[in-house]
């Protein structure tokens, strides 16, 4: 049994719409999520298309086994991504029962037999043994109505996503945020899976950093992921060639600064 812990009241979810696209808020301007209305399976918002370079690390013929977890349910575009277009089990994790009925409202995230919603603490989930090693996929994207850091962030959070995967699983992180350090972050997450393992994307022009970690398995040749950026491009419709341009390892942070 997930205990959620006691937290702050949480901003209700509001929704705006412009040219066609409809957006999730938590009682700011801050977008939490988008859906183009009709289209929305296709991923909106570039940072969250980003989101999705864990498909380069697995195999092309196996992108659609497995389990797929988001922390964060936002508007839905992994979870609806995942669930329609890969036909993967998905299981998305959220902690504001606001946002859950506003995606099944408004932003098409209908739980069935293979996608369950679970209103929990992120915290607590990747915490509860019985979810060791339950994900092959694990999409973290925690940020609360003021958007200045993420919401969970520190290093048993990385800990307890990188126990949550099964080995040779994989992990993306949006880092975003005035109040928010990528370094100290991205370090943590390299204390969680190893400095080796894990890699960013370079900036979006909103300031948006993807992370990607991987557990216990080696990272894929260049060869390997030009033939998988390829087959993305081709039938899953996602600018996966452009991801392999960005990808970067990490900085280093001088000692004592972590």
């Amino acid at each position: 049994m997930i205990q959620k812990k006691k937290r702050p009241a949480l901003a209700p979810a509001t929704i705006s719409e412009s040219d066609g696209v409809r957006y999730l808020h938590l009682g700011t301007p801050w977008v939490q999520g988008a859906m183009r209305i009709r289209k929305p399976l296709a991923i909106e918002l570039e940072y969250v298309q980003r989101m999705m370079v864990w498909m380069l690390l697995r195999p092309s013929e196996a992108l659609s086994e497995g389990h797929a977890v988001q922390l964060g349910l936002g508007a839905g575009a992994i979870t609806r991504y995942c669930h329609g277009v890969l036909r993967l089990r998905t299981t998305a994790v959220e902690l504001n029962d606001s946002v859950i009925a506003a995606c099944r409202a408004y932003f098409q995230v209908e739980p069935g037999r293979l996608l369950k919603v679970v209103e929990a603490d992120a915290e607590a989930y990747v915490a509860d043994p019985v979810n060791a090693a339950s994900a092959d996929v694990l999409c973290v994207d925690l940020y609360d109505h003021e958007a200045a850091s993420p919401v969970l962030d520190s290093d048993a959070f990385y800990a307890g996503c990188h126990r949550l995967l099964r080995a040779g699983g994989a992990m993306t992180v949006n880092l975003f945020g005035r109040d928010a350090s990528f370094e100290r972050s991205a370090q943590r997450i390299a204390a969680a899976f190893g400095a080796e393992q894990v890699l960013s994307l370079r900036p979006t022009r909103e300031g948006n950093t993807i992370v990607v970690a991987l557990k216990d398995a080696d990272w894929p040749e260049p060869d390997l992921l030009a033939m998988r950026a390829d087959h993305i491009e081709q039938n899953a419709g996602l600018p996966a060639r452009k991801w392999l341009k960005m990808l970067r390892a990490l900085p280093k942070v001088p000692a004592g600064e972590s």
